[in-house]
């Protein structure tokens, strides 16, 4: 038994020695099959195989508006983009002189940031950023132009050529790469936007471009110029302290967005970037690619705007300023500058916000041009501010509904009561006027809470303000969303000021105090009540609804690549946190129905009876309309308001327009009048205005 059982542990032994062996002598043969047998072949082939790893760019998401309308895209065009290989400094250079050649026969841009030009020798920076370039690349302080042309020849070694203007392009191509600080697996991009001529001739001729590789990338286009600039913004390459903060997830390539939507919802515009394989020889020509990972679009962004109603919005915008500038209503403003926001009043929805003047997107693709950068920079009218959301103004009459409310809620007045306008409001040693008694010498005599609306009679709201206080007013005014974000998907968004205790103790500390005098400027919208548009069409959309609280918005969906939609509660959440907004801290108030239809027959009575601040733009108008008027003073200009919403017995959109030193809210409710007659499909060739209708102005003394 011990004998047999020793000769099989022998028999195992002696088996598994000759598998050793036997494994040994088919490695010993593969390994010489490899490096003797086809050892020069196969390091032909490693020479050809040098993999390098690209990024398959994302398609970025679309933005479009409620009907589907594409308002911003990708188109997808070829880019120039240059590896690091290892070739020599002289076949470097004559390369990518070669590219040069190429790109100019196509009249194709280049990149070019050296800041030397020459015939003559120039620097082409201003002082100040020369003195800290010089730092930078270890000059001189005292170097010429000249000089440093010629040490970064030197550095750059070109021998290649004796042509000044070839060392030039040479240098800037050479700068750049060093700039950027691109590698064997980091690509820096020279040229964007090449035909397919020249990617033909480039592919062709691979031999004489180490390193260059065409790739295709999604550029940002916005199908309607500047329809929406400011609410799309823009999108443009990744600054380098972007680049910082982000290197996990983009490329120093990548485009990014800057301002507006483009910038708000970036995480879902930009996509995933897929992944593609590049086998180079040594001497940087490409032999073979692949895809290894597909690239996932971005996600679509769907807007609450009609295209259509915002092309209106906009044009009557600027058609209304430049009437008033040109005194197209009797009187020449310098007006230059406003805004408008047409909004559901049930739902919050933007249906259209416009802002003038606008800019184009399109300049901010690729970089701007110095010369469009300083037509926006040196516009006084800012054009690159959003003044619907951005800008906040006094309200001026347009905020009289709020003092109605909070004196019938308040119970200091009921709809019934009457207050003898005399002209003068004299109290605590002060006169103000009612703007009838400037204009014509005497008050309105007896008016109620409605009749006040019309008639815009401020000494009714001072007596009322005056009984109440500035609390209650301050109250009912953060009810309605004044004074505080309303939480729009975009940045920038103002707080405004609403004029109360609080607000004059932290604003004013030479005068901490509140006084009876400032109540009564607060009362008809002035003091240091400051709004903006968007806050405004919040507050007259709740005087529409009834008093309902309603949260602006102007996202309809965000639309994944596969078809998904994300949720309403991800959106809200995922706005908050990008834009650092907080719950809003108010109490619910329920406004008396009855105290409100007081106000909105106020406001109705503004447009369609003969004595209202409006009634000469909306007499022959087919839809009834609550509207108001407002003239408010700033500095040494009066801001024009018009606040309106229709249809007056079952609303559905409330429009607010305001004009920087616009003169009378009168002539900015033609704005109003042309969106709605736009919105509800009415012709409004036929309407006439009586131009020689007394205009208003509220005059404080």
């Amino acid at each position: 038994m011990r004998a047999n059982k020793k000769a099989n542990i022998n028999l195992r032994f002696n088996l598994l020695t000759v598998l050793i062996y036997l494994i040994g002598i088919v490695l010993i043969i593969r390994l010489f099959n490899l490096q003797i047998v086809h050892g020069a072949e196969y390091r032909e082939q490693s020479n050809t195989r040098l993999t390098r790893e690209s990024t398959l760019e994302a398609s970025r998401g679309a933005i479009l508006d409620k009907t589907g309308t594409t308002l911003v895209s990708s188109k997808m065009e070829f880019a120039l983009q240059m590896y690091k290989t290892k070739v020599d400094t002289e076949t470097l250079n004559q390369d990518i002189l070669n590219m040069i050649n190429v790109l100019e026969k196509y009249n194709i841009s280049y990149v070019d940031s050296f800041p030397i030009k020459i015939n003559p020798y120039e620097y082409t920076i201003s002082e100040e950023t020369l003195i800290n370039w010089k730092k930078s690349d270890n000059l001189n302080e005292a170097i010429t132009a000249e000089e440093a042309f010629e040490k970064f020849r030197t550095k750059y070694k070109i021998e290649n050529t004796n042509n000044i203007e070839e060392i030039r392009k040479i240098i800037a191509i050479r700068y750049e790469l060093s700039q950027k600080g691109y590698s064997s697996t980091k690509a820096v991009t020279i040229a964007e936007n090449i035909p397919r001529e020249a990617v033909a001739e480039f592919s062709e001729s691979s031999d004489n471009f180490a390193g260059l590789n065409i790739v295709v990338e999604p550029v940002r286009t916005y199908t309607s110029g500047s329809l929406a600039s400011h609410i799309l913004g823009y999108a443009s390459r990744i600054s380098s302290e972007e680049y910082e903060t982000r290197k996990d997830t983009y490329d120093q390539n990548d485009i990014i967005g800057k301002t507006g939507i483009e910038s708000v919802f970036e995480e879902y515009l930009k996509g995933k970037n897929g992944t593609k394989q590049i086998d180079m020889a040594v001497d940087g020509t490409t032999t073979a690619e692949y895809i290894s990972k597909e690239a996932i679009a971005g996600s679509d962004i769907v807007l609450t705007i009609d295209a259509n109603l915002q092309k209106v919005t906009e044009e009557a915008l600027k058609n209304n300023i430049q009437k008033i500038a040109s005194g197209g209503f009797g009187k020449v403003y310098n007006a230059n500058a406003g805004a408008c926001v047409v909004m559901n009043v049930n739902s919050g929805e933007v249906l259209a916000m416009a802002s003038y003047p606008d800019y184009n997107p399109e300049d901010f693709v690729g970089g701007i041009s110095n010369e469009n950068w300083a037509k926006y920079r040196d516009n006084t009218a800012k054009p690159l501010v959003d003044k619907a959301i951005q800008n906040s103004y006094a309200p001026g009459s347009t905020f009289k509904m709020i003092t109605a409310i909070a004196g019938l809620e308040s119970g200091v007045i009921n709809t019934n009561t009457k207050i003898n306008d005399v002209g003068q409001y004299k109290k605590y040693g002060i006169t103000m006027n009612c703007w009838y008694y400037t204009d014509y010498h005497r008050g309105h005599g007896y008016v109620n809470v409605s009749e006040a609306i019309e008639k815009s009679c401020n000494y009714f709201f001072y007596e009322t303000a005056d009984r109440m206080g500035i609390d209650k007013l301050a109250q009912i005014a953060k009810y309605f969303g004044l004074g505080g974000k309303t939480g729009i998907e975009l940045k920038g968004e103002t707080s405004g000021v609403l004029a109360s205790r609080e607000t004059k103790s932290k604003n004013h500390p030479d005068d901490p105090n509140w006084n009876p005098g400032n109540t009564l400027n607060a009362a008809i919208g002035q003091g240091d009540n400051e709004f903006s548009p968007l806050q405004m069409a919040r507050y007259i959309s709740m005087l529409a609804n009834g008093g309902k609280k309603i949260s602006p918005t102007i996202i309809k969906t965000i639309r994944n690549a596969d078809g998904s939609e994300v949720s309403k509660e991800e959106m809200k959440t995922f706005v908050k946190n990008k834009l650092g907004l907080q719950d809003e801290d108010q109490e619910d108030i329920s406004i008396n129905q009855a105290n409100l239809n007081a106000v909105l027959q106020g406001m109705k009575s503004v447009t369609s009876d003969t004595g209202g601040t409006a009634y000469v733009r909306f007499k022959d108008f087919n839809i009834s309309v609550g509207g108001k008027t407002g003239s408010a003073e700033a500095g040494d200009k009066v801001n024009a308001w018009f606040v309106g919403f229709a249809p007056f017995e079952n609303p559905e959109i409330a429009i607010v327009v305001m004009v920087e030193n616009g003169g009378h809210g009168n002539y900015t409710a033609e704005v109003v009048r042309d969106i709605m007659a736009e919105y509800f499909g009415m012709n409004t060739q036929n309407v006439e205005e009586d131009m020689t209708a007394k205009p208003y102005t509220q005059i404080m003394n």
